[in-house]
């Protein structure tokens, strides 16, 4: 039986609580069972051959999870071609992810409609919830103080990874309040809170890639802290995150920069979703052929774009400081679309530096019959045929990445605001006062 510690960090608190909540100091204890049963739980995915599992992260449910395969897809992504696969999503108990991690899973993503499927539909987080309101907490510092100890639970479980990799590998992300998505000092102040109350070497801070938020990414990178870099949906935006990562690393002061890492987070499969649709409403032979195609274009091209970033005599002195790529992460990876293949948004994207994290879905297709070859860069010529395709059938680009941006801050506050409601819902079952 190991045990986790939770080594809450007072900290400042701001004007509002939306912001910041105040942390209570606690001590959690996690238990590691020494063997896991075997789960009967299946995902339905589009193949016909059958899938282990025993890798389903089946949360808050006794018995946990199966013994994984000792070596996966996984294993060969990473040691074969420099990939980092992650896993997107985090719930109670947080053990499940051991067998994921034998599996070859190097760290984990969250984000807050993750954080509301998990507290919402689970009963694994009524004892602290209650513990947390009782003892005087409102609802949103209640929500933060169960946000931190699943992170922290969850850096520890990868922390042996962390090491091995020198800070490579190995981190497990969490958001600041999606309400801050235009307001760029609260996310600063937000960010800062968070690295403190954390307070794990491996974990990333995740900000989004707005207009109003790049300029906090600088100022973070600036103080040390390492970033997820999120809702990266065009090249222009994915180009001006990269000079926040440069700037801020130039204006850190520090002289040894290899501590301070990021990820920047590029969205894949929910530009053909958007795409798609314009292209059926333009609705030619021409535009049709194209459907399916747009986001693994544009990522080929992302790449293309990291390559010529992080090069040249900026990058080099950095560098000489210990400075660390701001490695490319491809996410919202599982596919919407039934009539495409269940690998289409990881297999194309395989390429050194990079980390692809994928929810179960993905995560079963890859370890199932996932075919494992750098791909990423294999016909950049044809990637950029399509991405120009695309612009004379009038396809524009930058509406197609504000739009996303939009929908997907708008997703993530709905489901921050929907969790709040829950829990005082829970709150009210539960007889508990809400302050």
């Amino acid at each position: 039986m190991a045990s986790i510690s939770k080594l809450s960090t007072p900290a400042t608190p701001l004007n509002s609580s939306r912001l910041v909540p105040k942390p209570s100091t606690t001590s959690v204890s996690v238990g590691f069972p020494s063997k896991l049963a075997l789960s009967s739980s299946r995902l339905t995915l589009r193949t016909n051959a059958p899938l282990a599992a025993s890798l389903l992260v089946k949360c808050s449910q006794a018995g946990g999870n199966g013994t994984p395969a000792k070596t996966t897809t996984l294993h060969d992504l990473y040691h074969k071609q420099g990939q980092s696969p992650w896993y997107d999503n985090l719930c109670r108990p947080v053990t499940d992810l051991l067998p994921l991690i034998e599996s070859g899973v190097r760290g984990v993503t969250s984000n807050p409609a993750i954080f509301q499927k998990a507290i919402s539909t689970s009963n694994a987080y009524n004892d602290q919830f209650k513990e947390l309101v009782q003892g005087g907490k409102d609802i949103e510092s209640a929500y933060w103080e169960l946000v931190v100890k699943d992170i922290q639970d969850a850096c520890r479980l990868f922390e042996s990874i962390y090491d091995e990799t020198d800070g490579g590998d190995g981190y497990v992300s969490v958001e600041v309040s999606p309400l801050l998505a235009d307001d760029t000092k609260g996310t600063v102040d937000a960010a800062k809170w968070l690295h403190k109350v954390v307070d794990r070497p491996n974990v990333y801070i995740k900000i989004p890639a707005t207009a109003a938020c790049v300029p906090s990414i600088k100022d973070v990178i600036a103080l040390g802290i390492s970033v997820n870099v999120t809702l990266i949906f065009s090249l222009s935006r994915y180009e001006a995150v990269i000079d926040a990562y440069l700037d801020g690393l130039e204006a850190s002061g520090l002289d040894d920069l290899s501590r301070v890492t990021s990820v920047a987070s590029f969205f894949v499969s929910r530009v053909d979703t958007l795409v798609d649709k314009m292209l059926e409403k333009i609705g030619t032979p021409e535009a049709l052929d194209l459907r399916g195609k747009a986001a693994n274009a544009q990522a080929a091209l992302a790449f293309q774009l990291y390559q010529k970033k992080f090069s040249g005599p900026r990058w080099e002195a950095l560098v000489k400081k210990g400075a660390k790529k701001q490695r490319l992460l491809w996410a919202s990876t599982s596919v919407k679309n039934p009539a495409y293949p269940d690998t289409l948004y990881v297999a194309p994207l395989v390429g050194p530096d990079t980390v692809s994290t994928m929810p179960d879905q993905a995560l079963q297709a890859f370890i199932d019959h996932g075919v494992v070859g750098r791909t990423i860069d294999a016909n950049v010529s044809e990637a950029e045929g399509i991405y120009s395709a695309l612009e004379k059938l009038g396809i524009d680009w930058s509406y197609v990445g504000n739009q996303l941006e939009v929908e997907g801050v708008d997703s993530f506050k709905k489901a921050f605001d929907s969790l709040l409601d829950s829990l005082q819902e829970k709150a009210n079952s539960m007889k508990l006062v809400s302050l």
